[in-house]
């Protein structure tokens, strides 16, 4: 069989229903080889369901799902996929080197089991009994073995749960040591920092929909805006032009505009005089509130 490794991912029209419940709607998405692909979404809105459907875990209702090519659930191309559950799903009774090196030998082609555990930052605790482990220790296990069969695409759902900031910091360095290397890596977490960090791309989904989909920086302008707050008593501010909405907050006024220096400009023109300043450009979590609830974060 012949896969398509420059297209690891497209989804065609992909419909999943559970009953009555519409999981994902006539969802078009292709994710090409290299990179990090971050995939956000309130909760609900069918993140887990379209990684289950990539993984060949279910089928969709409607539409075609393609990994490298293929069906998912096609043998071929499921060994180049690598995959971390949102559940640890490892086995507790086995060290943690003996678990990598077991998974190690269901492929071919693999990673040395010592060298990635080192990679992961475990190798001290190879000799620990895999449900010993604490639960984010756990849950670095299994990101970890997604890793092992050199898979060209990686399913990473909530890589990070549980692990205190310094081993998440070290963690996304290890990932986009990774994806340096030519893995691509579709990603979801609660942790809108970590999307921020390590995506290069990021597609939105809502009520099973992809409601946005642009490379990280496009895609923070386009949905959220620059806030500038300035203390003035003139309420002239609050109606000038190249602005997208203002309210007053005491002795300041709030703007969130998309280019600040015009917003500044219009402030001029106008005649307004103001004392401090303070401009904060936009974030992923301002984004996301935006293109989730339509309301500006200020």
């Amino acid at each position: 069989m012949r896969l398509d490794f420059d297209t690891p991912v497209a989804l065609e029209n992909v419909g999943k229903r559970f009953g009555k419940v519409h999981a994902l709607m006539g969802l078009d998405l292709q994710i090409n080889a290299g990179g990090t692909v971050g995939l956000l979404g309130p909760n609900g809105s069918g993140k887990t369901t379209l990684l289950s459907l990539i993984a060949g875990l279910r089928r969709p209702s409607t539409g075609e799902v393609r990994l490298f090519g293929a069906d998912p659930r096609t043998p071929e191309a499921r060994v180049r996929l690598g995959v971390t559950p949102q559940g640890p799903g490892i086995v507790k009774n086995m060290s943690v080197l003996k678990l990598v090196r077991f998974v190690a030998e269901h492929f071919a082609d693999h990673e040395a089991p010592e060298e990635l555990l080192s990679a992961f930052g475990l190798d001290h605790l190879s000799k620990k009994a895999a449900g010993s482990l604490s639960g984010g220790q756990q849950r670095l296990l299994s990101v970890a073995l997604a890793f092992v069969g050199r898979p060209r695409l990686v399913l990473l759902d909530e890589p990070s749960t549980g692990l205190d900031v310094t081993a998440r910091r070290n963690l996304w360095d290890t990932i986009q040591e990774r994806a340096s290397r030519g893995v691509t890596i579709l990603l979801t977490s609660h942790y809108l920092e970590e999307v921020q960090a390590l995506s290069d791309r990021i597609v939105m989904i809502r009520e099973g929909h992809v409601i946005a989909d642009d490379d990280a920086t496009s895609f923070v302008q386009r949905a959220a805006a620059t806030v500038i707050r300035v203390t003035t008593a003139d309420d002239r501010a609050l109606g000038v032009a190249n602005i997208r909405s203002a309210r007053r907050d005491g002795r300041d006024v709030i703007l969130h505009v998309d280019d600040a220096s015009s917003a500044l400009q219009s402030l001029a023109d106008a005649g307004v005089h103001y004392s401090d300043i303070d401009i904060r450009r936009p974030s992923l979590e301002e984004a996301f509130a935006q293109l989730t609830t339509g309301e500006e974060v200020s």
